[in-house]
């Protein structure tokens, strides 16, 4: 299955906007993230199904196989996505950064350098990880 980079992007308003960034010809909005994924994936079937490699402007060898998408996000737009589930002292505690500096980078207030990218990333990878091995008895 081939891994296909799609940027997720937030405006000020609400609206999200998901596109391939190899080809940013090829993209989606909507009120959430799904709804844009959801267009996005509309987009590709009209492109593969109805306008075809030739007439394409924009056609990607993998559209004609399995395809799954790596959703890159900026840090503040991500922060404030999830703010309702993710606060910046949960995410403080794995992460090892302090809460305000976490608050500063989703409210736009500083940008965060690379390491500290490098720190939440990995730190949501982890948890993600011990989540999807959950299970209840």
């Amino acid at each position: 299955m081939i891994k296909v980079d799609v940027v997720v992007s937030a405006a000020k308003d609400g609206f999200y906007s998901v596109y391939c960034k190899e080809y940013p010809g090829l993209f989606g909005g909507g009120d959430s993230v799904d709804a844009a994924v959801s267009e996005l994936n509309e987009t590709l079937r009209i492109t593969r199904d109805e306008i075809g490699r030739d007439s394409a402007v924009f056609y990607p060898e993998w559209l004609d196989g399995e395809y799954e998408f790596v959703m890159n996000w900026n840090v503040q737009d991500l922060l404030e996505y999830y703010a309702g589930v993710i606060n910046p002292a949960a995410l403080g505690r794995i992460t090892g950064i302090h809460p305000k500096q976490l608050w500063a980078y989703q409210h736009g207030r500083s940008k965060p350098r690379r390491k500290q990218i490098e720190r939440i990333e990995s730190a949501l990878h982890k948890l993600g990880k011990e989540l999807s091995q959950v299970t209840f008895f």
